[in-house]
């Protein structure tokens, strides 16, 4: 008897041996424990299997319903960006020694594994100024989320203050984390004119019952806020100041080490890991030596074995996997090590002078555009905030159908901000990488006139 299934290795006769083994005579017998009214009591409805032929057919056809980022000029970031990936990056993440799915079981045996992690944990520390950087989290959003409860537990207290102009999807998940936590979360409204949050509104909601304050910079629209004085203004309250960064910005721009960041954090899929249709992603998260056993997630750290000969081993799980369940800083399990690698790989690659020359491209290119688009006659930048490499247009008509005249010319136009933002209607946020050229930027110029 083999398989009765394509993709399961075991055979009927292995499944009988199971079941025998455990003392039940079928399948069904598993799930007794379920009501009878529940239960499905027919298959799925769902169309009967395809030949390996026919599903490659299946998915090619799926698949040339896309328009790759590479066809096209994207100006899409909010978050995700399209920067370049050199080469080399994809062929050591596929070398055999690391190409995972999953954590690598046992983590001690994988030398090689540890040691990457702990490289990217150094490189996480150098760029962000900060003491100590976990292994990763899923992504940025998550990261927000633990850096908040994290900050809760070190206060003691329950309220959290967020900007408003903290990426929408980042706030969603911190609210999902911070509900059954009974963690009050309070935005922080940005100035209307410059896009950025100020301080003295932020001075309106800090006191002794605030654990900490998240805030973005470059923020949502791109703006980069005074960070200094944001941090200065919640921990003159007691509590900690939690800064979400773009790793490509902190080529020019100070690392939240600089202004007093209790913890540092942000999306790392620019480092080196393509869009991907959206993920996965790579949460990085640092903090400082006095929260090191308040962070969430595992680090790796570096030592001798006992013949004296360099190794790395997982020094710190503050999670419920491995101390008791009352006193884990966190639940999360997994880091992104594939993502991480690529990081890390990203990094030792460009080096400071690199990644300060990716970073001014980025803004060069992105200051000329805006400048550009904001001659346009009816074109308005509504934000007069300093920025990196995104910015919000106002432009009459509709950003959709207008985004659609510019899908048919190649163009990937910018993010309609009415769904999160409705004071923003009719306002699209742009991005600019160091991939795209001079001709790709007059031409969405010329586009742009023409669609007035």
């Amino acid at each position: 008897m083999g398989s009765p299934h394509r993709y399961i290795p075991n055979t009927e006769k292995d499944i009988e041996g199971m079941l025998q083994d455990i003392g039940v005579s079928g399948v069904d017998d598993l799930f007794s424990d379920i009501p009878p009214e529940f239960r499905l009591d027919r298959p799925l409805d769902l169309p009967s299997a395809l030949s390996e032929q026919e599903l490659m057919a299946e998915i090619s056809r799926l698949a040339s319903r896309n328009s790759a980022s590479d066809a096209n000029a994207s100006y899409l970031g909010a978050g995700i960006y399209d920067h370049y990936v050199p080469s080399v990056v994809d062929h050591i993440l596929r070398r055999g020694e690391f190409y995972t799915a999953y954590t690598p079981y046992q983590a001690e045996v994988s030398q090689g594994t540890l040691q990457v992690i702990f490289e990217y944990q150094t490189m996480v520390c150098e760029l962000t100024g900060m003491d100590v950087a976990n292994a990763s989290l899923y992504d940025a959003g998550t990261a927000v989320a633990e850096a908040a409860i994290m900050a809760c537990s070190a206060t003691g207290r329950k309220k959290v203050l967020v900007t408003r102009a903290t990426n929408p999807r980042y706030r969603e998940v911190l609210v999902t984390y911070a509900k059954p936590r009974g963690i009050e979360i309070v935005l922080v409204d940005y100035c209307p004119a410059m896009g950025v949050t100020l301080a003295e509104t932020v001075a309106q909601y800090a006191g002794p019952g605030v654990a900490c304050l998240v805030a973005q910079s470059p923020n949502y629209f791109g703006c980069v806020e005074d960070m200094e004085s944001l941090g200065s203004v919640v921990h003159s309250s007691g509590g900690l100041f939690v800064a979400v960064v773009n790793p490509i910005s902190l080529g020019i721009l100070a690392p939240p080490g600089s202004y007093g960041a209790d913890i540092a954090l942000g999306e790392g899929q620019a480092l080196g890991n393509p869009m991907n249709f959206g993920g996965p992603l790579l949460g990085f998260f640092a903090t400082t030596n006095a929260l090191i056993r308040r962070m969430p997630g595992r680090l790796v750290g570096q030592t001798q074995d006992s013949s004296g000969r360099r190794g790395f081993v997982l020094t710190l799980q503050a999670r419920e996997q491995h101390i008791r369940r009352e006193s884990a800083t966190s639940n999360i399990c997994s880091n992104e090590a594939l993502c991480a690698l690529a990081a890390a790989v990203y990094l030792s690659l460009m080096g400071p002078g690199g990644l300060r020359r990716v970073a001014e491209l980025c803004t060069w290119k992105a200051h000329y555009v805006r400048d550009r688009i904001a001659a346009i006659p009816n074109y308005e930048i509504p934000f007069n905030g300093p920025f990196f490499n995104e910015f919000v247009v106002r432009a009459p008509g509709c950003p959709v159908d207008r985004n659609q005249a510019l899908l048919r010319k190649s163009i990937i136009g910018g993010k309609p901000l009415r769904g999160d933002y409705p004071e923003l209607s009719g306002c699209t946020l742009w991005a600019v990488t160091e991939k795209r050229t001079r001709e790709q930027l007059d031409t969405l110029v010329r586009e742009l006139e023409v669609l007035v």
